[in-house]
Protein backbone atom coordinates (compact mmCIF):
# COMPACT_ATOMS: atom_id res chain seq x y z
CA UNK A 1 0.00 0.00 0.00
CA UNK A 2 1.44 3.24 -1.11
CA UNK A 3 0.50 6.42 1.45
CA UNK A 4 1.53 9.81 0.86
CA UNK A 5 1.41 13.15 3.81
CA UNK A 6 0.52 16.26 2.13
CA UNK A 7 0.03 19.76 3.11
CA UNK A 8 -1.31 22.70 1.55
CA UNK A 9 -2.79 26.18 2.19
CA UNK A 10 -6.30 24.72 1.41
CA UNK A 11 -8.52 21.46 1.88
CA UNK A 12 -8.64 21.61 -1.86
CA UNK A 13 -5.57 22.16 -2.89
CA UNK A 14 -4.26 19.45 -0.62
CA UNK A 15 -6.32 16.76 -1.68
CA UNK A 16 -5.91 18.03 -5.56
CA UNK A 17 -2.04 17.24 -4.58
CA UNK A 18 -3.00 13.94 -3.37
CA UNK A 19 -4.99 12.86 -6.03
CA UNK A 20 -1.83 14.27 -8.21
CA UNK A 21 0.32 11.80 -7.01
CA UNK A 22 -1.39 8.76 -5.91
CA UNK A 23 -4.19 8.96 -8.41
CA UNK A 24 -7.83 8.78 -8.69
CA UNK A 25 -8.47 5.59 -7.15
CA UNK A 26 -7.07 7.04 -3.58
CA UNK A 27 -8.86 7.08 -0.31
CA UNK A 28 -8.18 9.43 2.15
CA UNK A 29 -7.53 8.41 5.14
CA UNK A 30 -7.33 11.13 7.36
CA UNK A 31 -7.27 15.33 7.70
CA UNK A 32 -6.25 18.36 9.89
CA UNK A 33 -5.56 21.56 10.76
CA UNK A 34 -2.29 22.47 10.92
CA UNK A 35 0.44 25.63 10.79
CA UNK A 36 -0.49 27.31 7.68
CA UNK A 37 -3.50 24.98 6.43
CA UNK A 38 -4.30 21.60 5.80
CA UNK A 39 -2.67 18.48 5.94
CA UNK A 40 -4.42 15.30 4.51
CA UNK A 41 -3.35 11.51 4.49
CA UNK A 42 -4.17 9.06 1.59
CA UNK A 43 -3.91 5.84 0.46
CA UNK A 44 -3.27 3.67 -2.66
CA UNK A 45 -3.74 0.05 -2.30
CA UNK A 46 -2.54 -1.57 -6.02
CA UNK A 47 -3.92 -5.18 -4.52
CA UNK A 48 -7.51 -3.64 -4.02
CA UNK A 49 -9.92 -6.18 -3.57
CA UNK A 50 -12.37 -7.27 -5.76
CA UNK A 51 -14.72 -5.04 -4.90
CA UNK A 52 -12.54 -1.95 -4.23
CA UNK A 53 -12.84 0.79 -1.44
CA UNK A 54 -14.62 4.09 -2.62
CA UNK A 55 -13.11 6.63 -3.87
CA UNK A 56 -12.84 9.94 -2.37
CA UNK A 57 -11.15 11.61 -5.55
CA UNK A 58 -13.23 12.19 -9.13
CA UNK A 59 -10.70 11.42 -12.15
CA UNK A 60 -8.57 14.87 -12.31
CA UNK A 61 -9.75 17.07 -14.83
CA UNK A 62 -9.57 20.65 -15.83
CA UNK A 63 -13.17 21.27 -14.93
CA UNK A 64 -12.38 19.92 -11.24
CA UNK A 65 -9.07 21.65 -11.21
CA UNK A 66 -10.71 25.14 -12.02
CA UNK A 67 -13.50 24.93 -9.01
CA UNK A 68 -12.57 26.05 -5.40
CA UNK A 69 -14.82 24.10 -3.66
CA UNK A 70 -15.71 20.95 -5.69
CA UNK A 71 -18.09 19.12 -3.56
CA UNK A 72 -17.49 15.94 -5.10
CA UNK A 73 -13.97 16.13 -3.61
CA UNK A 74 -14.96 16.75 -0.45
CA UNK A 75 -17.83 13.97 0.10
CA UNK A 76 -17.92 10.58 -0.41
CA UNK A 77 -22.25 9.36 -0.16
CA UNK A 78 -22.17 5.20 -1.33
CA UNK A 79 -25.76 4.31 -2.76
CA UNK A 80 -28.05 2.81 -0.98
CA UNK A 81 -28.85 0.16 -2.53
CA UNK A 82 -25.60 -1.37 -2.53
CA UNK A 83 -26.72 -4.21 0.15
CA UNK A 84 -24.35 -6.99 0.47
CA UNK A 85 -26.25 -10.25 0.45
CA UNK A 86 -23.34 -12.07 1.86
CA UNK A 87 -23.43 -11.63 5.10
CA UNK A 88 -19.83 -12.68 6.03
CA UNK A 89 -18.77 -10.12 3.20
CA UNK A 90 -20.84 -7.89 5.40
CA UNK A 91 -18.83 -8.22 8.69
CA UNK A 92 -15.94 -8.25 6.84
CA UNK A 93 -16.25 -4.92 5.41
CA UNK A 94 -17.75 -3.70 9.31
CA UNK A 95 -14.50 -4.72 10.74
CA UNK A 96 -16.77 -7.03 13.18
CA UNK A 97 -14.06 -8.79 15.45
CA UNK A 98 -13.02 -12.13 14.33
CA UNK A 99 -13.75 -13.64 17.63
CA UNK A 100 -17.60 -12.92 16.73
CA UNK A 101 -17.69 -14.15 12.82
CA UNK A 102 -18.15 -17.56 13.41
CA UNK A 103 -21.15 -16.84 16.23
CA UNK A 104 -22.85 -14.48 14.12
CA UNK A 105 -22.58 -16.45 10.90
CA UNK A 106 -23.96 -19.65 12.57
CA UNK A 107 -28.09 -18.67 11.91
CA UNK A 108 -29.97 -15.76 10.87
CA UNK A 109 -27.96 -12.59 11.76
CA UNK A 110 -31.11 -11.17 14.12
CA UNK A 111 -31.27 -14.07 16.21
CA UNK A 112 -27.06 -14.52 16.24
CA UNK A 113 -27.23 -10.80 17.31
CA UNK A 114 -29.34 -11.12 19.73
CA UNK A 115 -27.76 -14.07 21.10
CA UNK A 116 -24.31 -12.54 21.26
CA UNK A 117 -24.91 -9.05 22.19
CA UNK A 118 -26.73 -7.50 25.53
CA UNK A 119 -29.52 -4.46 24.52
CA UNK A 120 -31.85 -2.47 27.09
CA UNK A 121 -32.62 1.15 27.99
CA UNK A 122 -30.92 3.03 29.84
CA UNK A 123 -30.91 3.84 33.93
CA UNK A 124 -34.02 5.70 34.54
CA UNK A 125 -33.11 9.43 35.40
CA UNK A 126 -33.68 9.98 39.53
CA UNK A 127 -32.56 6.96 40.88
CA UNK A 128 -29.16 7.81 40.32
CA UNK A 129 -26.92 10.33 38.65
CA UNK A 130 -26.21 9.44 35.11
CA UNK A 131 -22.31 10.07 34.59
CA UNK A 132 -21.36 10.14 30.45
CA UNK A 133 -17.81 8.96 30.14
CA UNK A 134 -15.49 8.47 26.86
CA UNK A 135 -13.07 9.85 24.73
CA UNK A 136 -12.62 13.55 23.59
CA UNK A 137 -14.89 14.46 20.86
CA UNK A 138 -17.48 11.19 21.54
CA UNK A 139 -20.23 13.42 21.86
CA UNK A 140 -20.56 13.08 25.70
CA UNK A 141 -21.98 17.21 25.78
CA UNK A 142 -24.52 16.48 23.11
CA UNK A 143 -25.78 13.32 24.63
CA UNK A 144 -26.41 15.10 28.53
CA UNK A 145 -28.56 17.68 26.56
CA UNK A 146 -30.83 15.04 24.33
CA UNK A 147 -31.36 12.92 28.00
CA UNK A 148 -31.93 16.47 29.45
CA UNK A 149 -34.28 17.40 26.63
CA UNK A 150 -36.14 14.19 27.00
CA UNK A 151 -36.68 14.28 29.97
CA UNK A 152 -38.43 17.92 30.21
CA UNK A 153 -40.08 16.91 27.05
CA UNK A 154 -41.41 14.05 28.23
CA UNK A 155 -43.21 15.77 31.53
CA UNK A 156 -40.21 15.26 34.18
CA UNK A 157 -38.46 18.09 36.38
CA UNK A 158 -36.01 19.84 35.25
CA UNK A 159 -33.00 18.11 35.89
CA UNK A 160 -29.32 19.02 37.43
CA UNK A 161 -26.45 19.72 34.87
CA UNK A 162 -22.61 18.61 36.71
CA UNK A 163 -20.45 20.19 34.33
CA UNK A 164 -17.16 18.43 35.27
CA UNK A 165 -15.32 18.79 31.96
CA UNK A 166 -13.50 21.69 33.06
CA UNK A 167 -10.45 21.30 30.54
CA UNK A 168 -12.25 21.88 26.85
CA UNK A 169 -12.57 25.50 25.88
CA UNK A 170 -16.36 26.87 25.84
CA UNK A 171 -17.67 23.19 27.65
CA UNK A 172 -19.55 25.27 30.07
CA UNK A 173 -20.81 28.10 27.45
CA UNK A 174 -22.31 25.01 25.63
CA UNK A 175 -24.31 23.52 28.31
CA UNK A 176 -25.47 27.20 29.49
CA UNK A 177 -27.26 28.00 26.87
CA UNK A 178 -30.06 24.94 26.63
CA UNK A 179 -29.65 24.07 30.28
CA UNK A 180 -31.35 27.28 30.79
CA UNK A 181 -34.26 26.95 28.43
CA UNK A 182 -35.34 24.01 29.75
CA UNK A 183 -35.20 25.07 33.20
CA UNK A 184 -31.91 23.27 34.37
CA UNK A 185 -29.77 24.02 37.08
CA UNK A 186 -26.03 24.25 35.88
CA UNK A 187 -23.51 23.62 37.99
CA UNK A 188 -19.54 23.86 37.56
CA UNK A 189 -17.57 21.05 39.30
CA UNK A 190 -13.93 21.58 39.07
CA UNK A 191 -13.36 18.55 41.51
CA UNK A 192 -14.74 15.54 42.39
CA UNK A 193 -15.59 16.92 46.12
CA UNK A 194 -17.20 19.67 44.00
CA UNK A 195 -19.03 17.19 42.09
CA UNK A 196 -20.29 15.29 45.38
CA UNK A 197 -21.43 19.01 46.91
CA UNK A 198 -23.55 19.65 43.38
CA UNK A 199 -25.21 16.41 43.53
CA UNK A 200 -26.22 16.60 47.64
CA UNK A 201 -28.06 19.56 46.22
CA UNK A 202 -30.68 17.95 44.14
CA UNK A 203 -33.97 17.47 45.33
CA UNK A 204 -35.07 13.62 46.43
CA UNK A 205 -35.51 11.74 43.83
CA UNK A 206 -34.42 14.66 40.93
CA UNK A 207 -32.38 13.62 37.89
CA UNK A 208 -28.59 14.47 37.74
CA UNK A 209 -26.60 14.65 34.59
CA UNK A 210 -22.67 14.66 34.65
CA UNK A 211 -20.62 15.42 31.75
CA UNK A 212 -16.69 14.43 32.34
CA UNK A 213 -13.97 15.62 29.83
CA UNK A 214 -13.08 13.71 27.17
CA UNK A 215 -9.84 11.30 28.62
CA UNK A 216 -7.37 8.62 27.82
CA UNK A 217 -8.04 5.79 29.51
CA UNK A 218 -4.76 4.36 29.56
CA UNK A 219 -3.25 7.48 30.90
CA UNK A 220 -2.76 6.93 34.41
CA UNK A 221 -3.31 10.22 35.93
CA UNK A 222 -6.59 11.18 33.59
CA UNK A 223 -7.83 7.50 34.80
CA UNK A 224 -7.78 8.52 37.97
CA UNK A 225 -9.47 11.85 37.69
CA UNK A 226 -12.76 10.14 36.24
CA UNK A 227 -12.24 7.35 38.81
CA UNK A 228 -12.26 9.90 41.81
CA UNK A 229 -15.85 11.55 39.90
CA UNK A 230 -17.14 8.50 39.72
CA UNK A 231 -16.63 7.35 43.23
CA UNK A 232 -17.67 10.32 44.90
CA UNK A 233 -20.79 10.62 42.88
CA UNK A 234 -21.73 7.18 42.73
CA UNK A 235 -23.04 6.84 39.32
CA UNK A 236 -24.57 4.83 36.59
CA UNK A 237 -21.48 4.98 34.29
CA UNK A 238 -22.42 5.12 30.28
CA UNK A 239 -19.62 4.92 27.70
CA UNK A 240 -19.88 7.28 24.77
CA UNK A 241 -18.49 6.09 21.97
CA UNK A 242 -18.43 7.42 17.83
CA UNK A 243 -19.01 5.36 15.19
CA UNK A 244 -16.15 4.39 12.90
CA UNK A 245 -13.52 3.73 15.36
CA UNK A 246 -11.07 0.70 14.72
CA UNK A 247 -12.80 -2.36 15.96
CA UNK A 248 -9.42 -3.01 17.85
CA UNK A 249 -8.43 0.40 19.22
CA UNK A 250 -12.73 0.04 20.54
CA UNK A 251 -12.72 -3.11 22.18
CA UNK A 252 -9.74 -1.46 23.87
CA UNK A 253 -11.44 1.57 25.07
CA UNK A 254 -14.56 -0.89 26.25
CA UNK A 255 -12.45 -2.48 28.47
CA UNK A 256 -10.80 0.44 30.07
CA UNK A 257 -14.23 1.91 30.48
CA UNK A 258 -15.97 -0.97 31.92
CA UNK A 259 -12.77 -1.37 34.40
CA UNK A 260 -13.72 2.32 35.60
CA UNK A 261 -17.66 1.36 36.18
CA UNK A 262 -19.02 1.48 32.67
CA UNK A 263 -22.24 -0.63 32.20
CA UNK A 264 -24.26 0.78 29.07
CA UNK A 265 -22.61 1.82 25.75
CA UNK A 266 -23.91 5.12 23.80
CA UNK A 267 -22.73 5.05 20.39
CA UNK A 268 -22.82 8.56 18.69
CA UNK A 269 -22.46 9.42 14.70
CA UNK A 270 -24.48 6.89 13.68
CA UNK A 271 -25.79 9.59 11.06
CA UNK A 272 -21.74 10.14 9.82
CA UNK A 273 -20.25 6.90 10.38
CA UNK A 274 -20.58 4.09 7.68
CA UNK A 275 -18.50 0.83 9.50
CA UNK A 276 -20.25 -0.77 12.74
CA UNK A 277 -17.30 -2.59 14.31
CA UNK A 278 -15.60 -0.54 16.70
CA UNK A 279 -19.11 -0.20 18.35
CA UNK A 280 -19.79 -4.58 18.19
CA UNK A 281 -16.07 -4.84 19.62
CA UNK A 282 -16.51 -2.85 22.06
CA UNK A 283 -19.95 -4.04 23.43
CA UNK A 284 -19.02 -7.48 23.20
CA UNK A 285 -15.67 -7.51 24.11
CA UNK A 286 -16.53 -5.58 27.69
CA UNK A 287 -19.85 -6.88 28.09
CA UNK A 288 -21.41 -3.55 27.68
CA UNK A 289 -25.43 -2.99 27.18
CA UNK A 290 -25.84 -1.53 23.92
CA UNK A 291 -29.03 1.13 24.57
CA UNK A 292 -29.69 4.00 22.86
CA UNK A 293 -27.58 5.68 20.17
CA UNK A 294 -27.07 9.52 18.70
CA UNK A 295 -27.63 9.59 15.00
CA UNK A 296 -27.87 13.42 14.77
CA UNK A 297 -26.41 16.61 15.66
CA UNK A 298 -30.03 18.61 16.97
CA UNK A 299 -30.61 18.45 20.65
CA UNK A 300 -33.91 17.91 19.93
CA UNK A 301 -33.47 14.57 17.71
CA UNK A 302 -34.56 11.76 20.22
CA UNK A 303 -31.78 9.01 20.63
CA UNK A 304 -32.21 5.82 18.76
CA UNK A 305 -33.52 2.46 20.55
CA UNK A 306 -30.85 -0.29 19.56
CA UNK A 307 -32.44 -3.54 18.33
CA UNK A 308 -30.76 -6.80 17.46
CA UNK A 309 -33.17 -6.32 13.94
CA UNK A 310 -31.97 -2.72 13.81
CA UNK A 311 -28.11 -3.81 14.16
CA UNK A 312 -28.53 -6.96 11.99
CA UNK A 313 -30.34 -4.45 8.93
CA UNK A 314 -27.14 -2.08 9.31
CA UNK A 315 -24.55 -5.16 9.30
CA UNK A 316 -25.95 -6.25 6.14
CA UNK A 317 -25.69 -2.64 4.51
CA UNK A 318 -22.33 -0.63 3.16
CA UNK A 319 -23.54 3.04 4.24
CA UNK A 320 -25.40 4.61 6.99
CA UNK A 321 -28.05 6.08 4.82
CA UNK A 322 -31.53 4.24 4.79
CA UNK A 323 -32.91 3.36 1.09
CA UNK A 324 -34.65 6.17 -0.48
CA UNK A 325 -38.34 4.30 0.22
CA UNK A 326 -37.53 4.28 3.97
CA UNK A 327 -35.53 7.36 4.70
CA UNK A 328 -38.23 9.85 5.62
CA UNK A 329 -38.78 7.33 8.36
CA UNK A 330 -37.36 6.27 10.97
CA UNK A 331 -35.27 3.32 10.70
CA UNK A 332 -35.19 2.15 14.49
CA UNK A 333 -37.62 3.78 17.43
CA UNK A 334 -36.84 6.89 19.23
CA UNK A 335 -36.78 6.27 23.16
CA UNK A 336 -39.83 9.14 23.23
CA UNK A 337 -41.51 7.19 20.36
CA UNK A 338 -41.28 4.38 23.20
CA UNK A 339 -41.81 6.04 26.15
CA UNK A 340 -44.72 9.27 25.18
CA UNK A 341 -47.22 8.79 22.22
CA UNK A 342 -48.43 12.69 22.97
CA UNK A 343 -46.73 15.43 24.88
CA UNK A 344 -50.00 17.50 23.68
CA UNK A 345 -49.36 21.17 22.07
CA UNK A 346 -46.22 22.29 24.02
CA UNK A 347 -43.79 20.65 22.76
CA UNK A 348 -42.75 23.08 19.67
CA UNK A 349 -42.50 26.11 22.08
CA UNK A 350 -40.16 24.14 23.76
CA UNK A 351 -37.98 22.47 20.70
CA UNK A 352 -37.92 25.74 18.38
CA UNK A 353 -35.74 27.83 20.88
CA UNK A 354 -33.21 25.09 21.25
CA UNK A 355 -32.74 24.18 17.63
CA UNK A 356 -30.65 27.50 17.75
CA UNK A 357 -28.41 25.57 19.94
CA UNK A 358 -27.27 22.58 18.41
CA UNK A 359 -25.13 24.30 15.73
CA UNK A 360 -23.49 25.64 18.98
CA UNK A 361 -22.73 22.33 20.47
CA UNK A 362 -22.01 20.80 17.02
CA UNK A 363 -19.04 23.68 16.40
CA UNK A 364 -17.78 23.06 19.78
CA UNK A 365 -15.83 20.18 18.46
CA UNK A 366 -17.92 17.23 20.88
CA UNK A 367 -20.76 16.30 18.87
Amino acid sequence: MRIRVVSARTMVEAMRQLSDQLGPDAVLISSRRVAGGFEVTGALDPHAPEEPLASVFPAASESVRGVPAAPEILEYIPSPSRADSDVGHALNYHGVPVALHSRLLSGPLEVTVAASLRFGRLPELGTRPLLLAGPPGAGKTLTVLKLAARHVMSGGSAPLIINADQQRPGAGEQLAGPAELLGATLLQARTSAAALQAVALRPPGGAVLIDTPGIDPFDPEQAQLLLALISATRPHVLLVLPCGLDSAEAGELGKAFRAMGATHLVPTRLDAGRRMGGIISAAFTADLLLSEAGSSNLITDELMVLSPDWLAERLRRRTHRAPEATRSDASAPTSRDVEVKDRGQGEDTQQKPLLRYAATVQNGGDR
